[in-house]
C-alpha cells in the first residue's frame, strides 16, 4: 500500500521545517524513511534539507531515489528539477520538468521553471513558449514577474529586442527590488538601434541607485591595507565564466602570465559548475574560489577575508553576475573590465579598464566609473579557448577565399542573432544588391528548427534580403571557426558590434566592415580594426558600409592576397600581443593602488595626493624594470618557471624513449598509450596553455607523434616550433 504521509502528517517534521532547522529535519527523514521507505513527505523534505544545508550530491542522491518511488509527485519533481538546474544539469531537469507542467498544467509557477530550464540549453521557442502559458496563468505579482523575466530572457535570443526590454521594463515596474529584471533589461537595450549611450547609462545609474544605498553605509574603511605603495598586491577575478564562455578568449593569457612579482593572483568563480577550461583557470591562477549558490553579502565577506586589494569584474550586467558584491564593497579598489561593454552604474566600482579609440574622449559622463584608458586595445585576444592544441591542426589554417572557387562572393556573420535587428539586415541587402550574384551566410541557434528558419527567411525577405541569395547555417560549437571557410567577407552588426567573434573572423584571416558608434558597445570593432591597421573596413554611415563591402568584393585576386596574409598580421598587433597587454594592465593596477594610497592619506585634497605619488616613484623596485619570468601552472598551487617546466619536459621525453623507442617508417600507433608519452603531451600541453606557441613544448608534440608514426602530425609541430623560434616577440 502506497503512503502518501507529508510534512503535515508528522508533527516533528512540521516543526523542523518551519524552524528551518536542516541538520534536524535530515535526520528525522532518514529515521523515517527506515523504517518506511516509501514516505512521501520525507522523501520530499530530504533532498530539500540537504540542498539547504550545500549538501549537492547528497541532496541529488536522495532526489534521485525519492523519484524512483514517486516519479508522478509533482511537488518532488519540481524540486528535484530546481537543485539540478542550480548545478547547471538543465538536460537532466527538462524531463522533470516537462511532467510537471503535464501534471499541473494550470499552475504558472510549472510553465515558469520550464522556461528558465530551457534557456542554458538554447531551447529558446519551447522556453518562450512556456513564458506564454506562464504568463496567461499568473494569479499573483511574483508569477508574473517571474514570467516576464522568462519572456524577456527567450525573446532576446529569438530576434525580438524591442519585445524583450519591454518585457523588462514591465517587470521592473512590478517588482523594482528584483535586480535580474535591470540587468536583463540593461543586456538587451545594447541590441536596440533607438537606445542612445545616454539612455543606456541612465538605466544602469537607475539599478545603482536602487541597489547600492541600503549598502553604502556598511561599507568598510580597508585601513589594514595601507602599507608600502609597491607591495605585492592581492588581484581578485570575479567571474561566472571561468569556462566555456566567450570571456576566456581575453582573460586566460592574463590570468596566467600577470606579474608575479607585484601581484598574488585569485579567481573568484560564480557558476556552480565548471568544465575543461575552469581546470585549466586553476592552474592559471594563485588560488581558485568557489562561490556559487551564497547570498552576495556571504560572497563579498568570503573575498575580504581573503584580503583582496583589488577586485576585477569580468561580468557587468550579464548573467550569473557579482554587481551585489560589488555594491557590498568587497575590496578597497574595484575595477569593471570585461563582459559588459558599458558601465555598471555603480559608484562602489571605482574604474573601469578601456582604451583611449574604442572609449575616446568625451565619453567619460556615460559612466559612474573612471575610465582607465590603456595604451593598448581594451582586450587581448587568444583563439581556441574550448581546445587550445587545435590551432595547431591543419583543418583550422588559413583557406584562400571560397570565392575563388565559388565564383561569387559570401558575405557572413556569426554573431547572436539578437544583434541582427531589422536596420541591420536590411542593410545587408542593400550589400547585396551592390554585388551582383552575392549571398549571404548567417549562422545562429534555432536554424535547424524548420519552422524557426523559414519565419527567419520570410523575416529577411521583407527586409530585401532575398531567400535564394540567403545560407542558414545551424549553430553547432564543434563548427567553431570552420563556417569562417565558407565566407569571403564579415558583415559586422550594430548598434552592438562583434566581441569575441570579431576577433575570431580576424584570426581566420576575414576581413570585416564594421560600422562606427558613438559608445563602447557599437565601438569595439572601431578599437579592434584602429589597433590591427586596417580602419579602412570602418563605416562612418550606411552609405559608408555598402560602398566599403562592395569594394572588396570587386576583387577577388586581391581579397585572396588578404586572405592568405592576414592572420599573421592579426597574431603580430596589439590584438594578440599578450606581453604588452600584460605589461600595461598591471601598470594600470599599480596606478589605481597607488591613488587609493594618496587619497587615504589625503583626502579631498587631490594636489597633496599627487605630491604624495610623487614622492613615492623614487621607490619603484628596479627590478621591476625588467620583463617578469614566464611561469605554468602544473596543478592548483603550484607554478614553475617556463625554464623548469622545459626542464621536467626534456627529462619526460628521455624517459619516454628509453620506454617506447620510435616506430619504423610507415608503422603507427593510433593511440597514445605509453605512460611516459602520455607524461609528455600532458605537460606540453600545459606549457602551451600558459605560453602559445612555446617551441619547447611544439618540438616535444611532435617528438610523441613521431614516436607513434603520425608523421603529418609531427612535421606541423615542428613547422610552429620552428616558426615561434624565428619570432621576434619578447615575453611579458
Amino acid at each position: 500500500m502506497q503512503s502518501k504521509n507529508t510534512a503535515q502528517d508528522d508533527p516533528r517534521l512540521h516543526a523542523a521545517l518551519a524552524a528551518a532547522d536542516w541538520p534536524t529535519l535530515t535526520r528525522l527523514c532518514r529515521q523515517i524513511l527506515r523504517k518506511n521507505g516509501r514516505h512521501l513527505g520525507a522523501h520530499r523534505l530530504l533532498g530539500f534539507s540537504l540542498h539547504k544545508q550545500r549538501e549537492f550530491d547528497a541532496a541529488l542522491k536522495a532526489y534521485k531515489q525519492a523519484y524512483a518511488y514517486w516519479p508522478g509527485d509533482a511537488e518532488l519533481l519540481i524540486n528535484y528539477a530546481n537543485i539540478l538546474i542550480e548545478q547547471a544539469r538543465n538536460y537532466d531537469a527538462l524531463p522533470h520538468l516537462e511532467k510537471v507542467c503535464e501534471l499541473r498544467p494550470q499552475q504558472a509557477v510549472a510553465w515558469i521553471k520550464l522556461a528558465e530550464c530551457c534557456y542554458l540549453i538554447n531551447l529558446h521557442s519551447k522556453g518562450f513558449d512556456a513564458s506564454q502559458k506562464a504568463l496567461a496563468l499568473a494569479d499573483s505579482m511574483p508569477l508574473t514577474v517571474g514570467a516576464l523575466m522568462q519572456s524577456a530572457i527567450h525573446r532576446r535570443e529569438l530576434g525580438q529586442v524591442r519585445e524583450a526590454v519591454q518585457d523588462c521594463e514591465k517587470a521592473i515596474a512590478l517588482s523594482p527590488g528584483d535586480p535580474g529584471n535591470y540587468t536583463n533589461r540593461l543586456l538587451f537595450m545594447l541590441a536596440n538601434p533607438q537606445v542612445n549611450a545616454a539612455q543606456l547609462s541612465a538605466a544602469a545609474r537607475q539599478f545603482g541607485s536602487v541597489f547600492e544605498p541600503p549598502l553604502r553605509p556598511n561599507w568598510p574603511s580597508f585601513l589594514a591595507h595601507r602599507g608600502s605603495p609597491w607591495r605585492r598586491l592581492k588581484i581578485g577575478f570575479l567571474s561566472p565564466d571561468f569556462r566555456m564562455h566567450a570571456v576566456m578568449y581575453s582573460v586566460e593569457g592574463l590570468l596566467a602570465q600577470l606579474d608575479r612579482r607585484q601581484f598574488e593572483v585569485y579567481a573568484f568563480y560564480l557558476f556552480p559548475k565548471g568544465d575543461h577550461v575552469t581546470e585549466r583557470v586553476e592552474c592559471h591562477v594563485d588560488h581558485f574560489v568557489r562561490l556559487a549558490g551564497f547570498s552576495p553579502e556571504h560572497q563579498a565577506d568570503a573575498i575580504r577575508a581573503q584580503g583582496i586589494d583589488i577586485l576585477v569584474d569580468l561580468a557587468g550586467h550579464t548573467g550569473n553576475n557579482g554587481l551585489l558584491i560589488l555594491a557590498h564593497k568587497a575590496a578597497p579598489v574595484q575595477v569593471s573590465w570585461l563582459g559588459f561593454p558599458a558601465t555598471t552604474g555603480l559608484t562602489a566600482v571605482d574604474y573601469k579598464f578601456t582604451d583611449e579609440i574604442t572609449d575616446p574622449p568625451g565619453v567619460d559622463d556615460q559612466y559612474t566609473e573612471q575610465l582607465y584608458r590603456l595604451p593598448t586595445l581594451f582586450a587581448c585576444y587568444r583563439p581556441m579557448s574550448r581546445n587550445p592544441l587545435w590551432r595547431y591542426q591543419p583543418r583550422y589554417q588559413v583557406r584562400p577565399s571560397p570565392a575563388i572557387d565559388n565564383g561569387f562572393i559570401t558575405f557572413g556573420s556569426c554573431n547572436n542573432l539578437g544583434k541582427l535587428t531589422d536596420e541591420v539586415l536590411a542593410l545587408w541587402g542593400r550589400v547585396l544588391e551592390a554585388v551582383p550574384h552575392s549571398r549571404l551566410l548567417i549562422e545562429g541557434k534555432n536554424f535547424d528548427r524548420p519552422e524557426f528558419a523559414q519565419a527567419y527567411r520570410d523575416r529577411c525577405e521583407g527586409l530585401g534580403l532575398p531567400p535564394s541569395r540567403l545560407e542558414l547555417v545551424p549553430l553547432n560549437q564543434d563548427n567553431q571557426y570552420l563556417t569562417y571557410h565558407r565566407i569571403d567577407i564579415a558583415l559586422d552588426p550594430f548598434p552592438l558590434t562583434g566581441g569575441t567573434t570579431t576577433f575570431d573572423v580576424l584570426w581566420m584571416a576575414v576581413p570585416i566592415v564594421s560600422m562606427m558608434g558613438e559608445s563602447f558597445k557599437s565601438r569595439m570593432g572601431v578599437g579592434m580594426l584602429s589597433y590591427l591597421g586596417r580602419k579602412e573596413w570602418l563605416a562612418e554611415s550606411p552609405d559608408d558600409y555598402v560602398r566599403i563591402a562592395a569594394g572588396l568584393a570587386a576583387d577577388t585576386q586581391a581579397l585572396n592576397a588578404l586572405r592568405l596574409n592576414l592572420r599573421s598580421e592579426v597574431e603580430n598587433s596589439a590584438l594578440m600581443r599578450e606581453d604588452l597587454y600584460c605589461r600595461h594592465f598591471g601598470e594600470g593596477l599599480r596606478v589605481m593602488w597607488l591613488k587609493w594610497l594618496a587619497q587615504m592619506e589625503h583626502p579631498d585634497d587631490p594636489q597633496a595626493q599627487e605630491q604624495a605619488m610623487q614622492s613615492w616613484l623614487p621607490q619603484f623596485p628596479q627590478e621591476w624594470e625588467q620583463p617578469p619570468v614566464l611561469g605554468v601552472g602544473l596543478k592548483p598551487g603550484q607554478r614553475v618557471s617556463l625554464h623548469a617546466a622545459h626542464q621536467s619536459l626534456q627529462n619526460l621525453v628521455e624517459k619516454a624513449r628509453t620506454s617506447s623507442p620510435p616506430r619504423r617508417i610507415g608503422e603507427s600507433a593510433p593511440l597514445i598509450t605509453d605512460r611516459h608519452w602520455i607524461a609528455v603531451t600532458e605537460l606540453a600541453e600545459k606549457v602551451l596553455n600558459a605560453v602559445p606557441h612555446d617551441p619547447v613544448a611544439l618540438a616535444c608534440l611532435a617528438e610523441v607523434e613521431h614516436a607513434h608514426g603520425h608523421t603529418e602530425f609531427a612535421v606541423t609541430y615542428l613547422q610552429y616550433a620552428t616558426q615561434a623560434m624565428g619570432m621576434d616577440i619578447p615575453g611579458p
